[in-house]
């Protein structure tokens, strides 16, 4: 009897036939092709419960389903299945936020006039069967490939009103910027290759196979690897990191998120909660005990992750557009998760990956429901009164702000104060940098506080400041379906860390799932995981109140931060007719509403450093290098011309030439007879 991990491939293929069914008949079908969509984003989330539910019960599924090229070992290329913890949570939750973004689509785009819609669904179906392909993969090599094919879809999706100015130059920036970090995560895969002789996450009992290569050598502590062998180990780690920063929009590469809101509303939802950028996160998560090793990569995680936090939550309190709010909301956030991957909290960032997901896309869906209701206006100071009109939204709009925000009880709560927690007791264990990124992440939770409950009052409350704001535009069930499946969602999602496994499967261990993702069906990769961050990277654990008190205190200052943060914003922007306060910043607010002038500064980057200096080595391959070469050749061409004119083939002129050399000869034989 076939099991469920027989039908696993059909996860991706799903997706990928409704994205051919769309595309060659999409326009000869009702509703354009989103009902292939729908039906098969509704197989590959009952497979991927049905995967979940499986591997909860204590099994994995890790084998090769198709050699591309057969090599020797052990450098074979192939496409397998790794079927765990960590990609059945992922599948799950990437196939349920896809399943409702083509659902919400249906309210969306099918306005009359609306053109490209057979393309539309095409383009979300294979965004969509990339991004679980890539949650699915075995190795590294194969998920690159999948990695490639989810950014050439975001460049689709964004660019999907190419008729029009700003969709084309957004799909452009975002294509061009992530692809400057996949050349470092391409790089990395080649010097992976080179150095272990595969590519494959996992190994034998589950370890991670990468992991266990780098330990082949016999190496029990950063001390015994060798400084070379360190030092290659965190190089590889940070040219694979290049590719995640890309994707996931950390510091310096997050200037192409905010343009990507050019394209529809559902695309946002799906690139930010749970395909694009989770990639590059997912990634981490995937090849964690790899990173373990490298105590400079997990710094550099930490870091980066702790300050993409605050400054992307500093741009989030002066937007006017709601949209733009949701996507520097979106830099911060995983700012986080790449804190909590840095900081040794591979459950926390596991976690509020999950969480994020869920309230991230009901926030971007509850934008678009606003959208539509104001006619594709976006600027929320011509909202206002909007909570009476759109009961559904707002509601479901609320519990993902709470989430967000990090209120208890609400998911985002739970998950964000674990990440602050894990941080935190990594850091009082001996490692200052990660108190300083912990810091970062702390002072970005009052920001997240503000921007989140300014977007909320502006929107929904007051009074309305416009005629369309007076008058909105109704929105169907299929809008607000959605919004009432994740709302309910955002508001309950925290507490999965108090839910026994045994209560899903029968004769497993009454552990939490939190600690079932952290040390799987068998105990194994948590403990293991564990003992690479003490051995490796140094990271050991310091609770100065106790473990339960430290854990209450960092819960306590979050949740204060956070309130405090919400309640300044009721506080300014709460009645009938508010003013925009953050005026009273005015310079800085410039410089915040244009983004620290960063794509000005990448701007100034390509057009006044970059192309100077390859114009000066263009200069210097063509004077110096070619010019060298050249000289050469020409000396050796005006040598071979002149002598080239002695071979005339006329047999006179080969007599004549041999009777001057027979009387030069004579004559020189007799000037040094004289001589001597």
């Amino acid at each position: 009897m076939a099991g469920v991990f027989d039908f696993a491939p059909a996860i991706a293929l799903l997706p990928f036939v409704s994205f051919l069914v769309a595309l060659f008949g999409g326009k000869y079908m009702p509703k354009r092709g989103a009902l292939a969509g729908i039906v098969a984003t509704a197989g590959s989330l009952a497979l991927s419960i049905w995967v979940a539910l499986t591997v909860a019960g204590g099994e994995t599924y890790n084998e090769v389903i198709y050699t591309f090229v057969a090599a020797e070992e052990p450098f074979a290329l192939e496409f397998g299945l790794l079927l765990d913890q960590l990609s059945a949570l992922m599948l799950v939750i990437v196939s349920l936020i896809a399943f409702l973004v083509h659902v919400f689509s249906l309210g969306y785009m099918n306005d009359e006039g609306e053109t490209g819609l057979p393309r539309y669904y095409a383009e979300l179906g294979l965004f969509t069967a990339s991004m679980l392909g890539f949650v699915m993969s075995s190795n590294l090599l194969m998920a690159f490939m999948f990695f490639e094919l989810v950014g050439l879809c975001s460049y689709l999706l964004i660019g999907f009103w190419f008729r029009d100015d700003g969709p084309p130059s957004a799909a452009k920036k975002a294509f061009l910027v992530t692809r400057f970090g996949d050349y470092f995560f391409l790089v990395g895969v080649v010097a992976v290759f080179a150095t272990f002789g595969t590519a494959a996450f996992a190994g034998s009992e589950s370890f991670p196979a990468l992991a266990e290569q780098a330990l082949a050598g016999g190496a029990s502590d950063v001390n015994t690897f060798g400084f070379e062998a360190q030092a290659w180990f965190t190089i590889i780690g940070l040219l694979v990191l290049g590719g995640v920063m890309g994707k996931s929009a950390q510091f310096p590469f997050h200037t192409w998120l905010p343009d990507a809101m050019e394209g529809p509303t559902p695309v946002s939802a799906l690139i930010h909660a749970a395909t694009m950028v989770a990639a590059g996160v997912y990634l981490v998560a995937r090849m964690y005990g790899f990173y373990a090793l490298s105590p400079t990569a997990l710094a550099v995680i930490a870091f980066v992750g702790g300050f993409t936090a605050l400054f992307a939550a500093t741009m989030g309190v002066v937007k006017r557009e709601i949209k733009q709010v949701l996507a520097y909301s979106t830099i911060s956030q995983y700012g986080y998760i790449m804190l909590a991957l840095g900081g040794g909290g591979y459950v926390a960032g596991v976690f509020h990956l999950t969480t994020h997901a869920i309230f991230k896309a009901l926030l971007f869906l509850g934008a678009g429901s606003v959208i539509i209701a104001m006619h594709h206006n976006e600027d929320m100071w011509d909202m206002g009164g909007l909570k009476d009109r759109m009961p559904v939204t707002y509601y479901a709009f609320l519990s993902g702000s709470l989430a967000l925000a990090g209120i208890v009880p609400f998911s985002g709560f739970w998950s964000k104060d674990e990440v602050l927690f894990e941080t935190l007791v990594h850091g009082l264990g001996g490692s200052p940098l990660l108190l300083a990124a912990w810091a970062m992440g702390l002072l970005a939770v009052f920001f997240t506080g503000f921007y989140t409950f300014r977007m909320v009052l502006l929107t929904f409350h007051g009074e309305p400041r416009t005629e369309t704001a007076r008058n909105p535009h109704g929105v169907r069930w299929n809008v607000k379906a959605p919004l009432a499946v994740l709302g309910v969602l955002a508001a309950v999602a925290g507490v999965i860390n108090l839910v026994p496994v045994h209560t899903l499967t029968g004769g497993f261990p009454p552990e939490y799932l939190h600690d079932w993702l952290y040390y799987g069906p068998e105990g194994l990769n948590g403990t293991y995981y564990g003992e690479l961050l003490e051995q490796f990277a140094g990271y050991e654990s310091g609770y100065p109140l106790g473990e339960v008190g430290t854990m209450l205190a960092s819960a306590g200052v979050s949740l204060g931060l956070a309130l405090a943060g919400a309640g300044l914003a009721v506080a300014l922007y709460r009645g009938p007719s508010p003013v925009e306060h953050t005026d009273r910043l005015g310079s800085l607010k410039t410089v915040l509403f244009n983004n620290y002038y960063q794509d000005e500064y990448q701007v100034w980057l390509a057009e006044g450093l970059t192309t100077n200096v390859a114009r000066a080595a263009d200069k210097f391959d063509q004077g110096v290098i070619d010019g060298v070469v050249n000289g050469v050749s020409s000396v050796s061409l005006f040598s071979g011309s002149r002598v080239r004119r002695l071979q005339t083939g006329i047999v006179s002129n080969y007599a004549t030439l041999l009777t001057l050399g027979l009387v030069a000869l004579i004559v020189g034989l007799g000037l040094l007879g004289g001589w001597f």
